[in-house]
């Protein structure tokens, strides 16, 4: 029988020792991730199987994708839609934008998933919609779902992606730099 202790066995040692190594030469990271945080006001036509509403409607929407780097950043968003009067919808989403939608300028963006309906009768489905953005960060969002129990939206929001027009934004800089954008473009 072995007269070490049971953690001083290779077993345990060699891992702990390989771990604690990687750690020393590990080469630093370069996490440039694309972000969204958005706001948008608008209107917003529901269905919910019984009655039909138009209401004002309020947009936030948060999330964060792959780097700008490539032609196409795709990655992931929450997303809450108040329709005043009736209720929010809560949504997670997919996002397939262009670069120059990440980097705050003209550009593109499509979003993909599902959403849930706590009040009136309820209802769970399929959201998706068409962002157009443009430079600092300003995007127009026209979109709809259907869900359970009948129920339909379409919605259509003017907003501002605070994101896009802060940290992201490469457009503009003659009169007003953005000293440590998140991402350069190549020269």
């Amino acid at each position: 029988m072995s007269r070490l202790p049971r953690f001083l066995r290779p077993a345990v040692v060699l891992p702990a020792a390989l771990s604690a190594l990687s750690l020393v030469w590990a080469a630093p990271a370069h996490a440039d991730v694309s972000s969204w945080a958005s706001a948008g006001a608008g209107i917003s036509y529901i269905d919910d199987g019984k009655d039909k509403h138009s209401v004002p409607s309020l947009q936030l929407e948060a999330g964060m994708g792959t780097p700008p780097s490539g032609f196409m950043v795709v990655g992931g968003l929450f997303h809450l839609e108040t329709h005043f009067g009736l209720g929010s919808d809560l949504g997670l989403l997919a996002r397939f934008a262009t670069r120059g939608f990440a980097l705050g300028d003209w550009g593109g963006a499509i979003d993909l998933g599902g959403y849930e309906r706590f009040w009136g009768r309820g209802s769970a489905g399929g959201l998706g919609k068409f962002v157009l953005g443009a430079p600092w960060g300003i995007e127009l969002d026209v979109g709809g779902g259907y869900g359970t129990n009948d129920a339909r939206h379409f919605s259509v929001t003017l907003g501002i992606d605070f994101a896009r027009l802060t940290i992201f934004r490469t457009v503009g800089e003659k009169w007003f730099p953005n000293p440590y954008p998140a991402y350069r473009k190549p020269e």
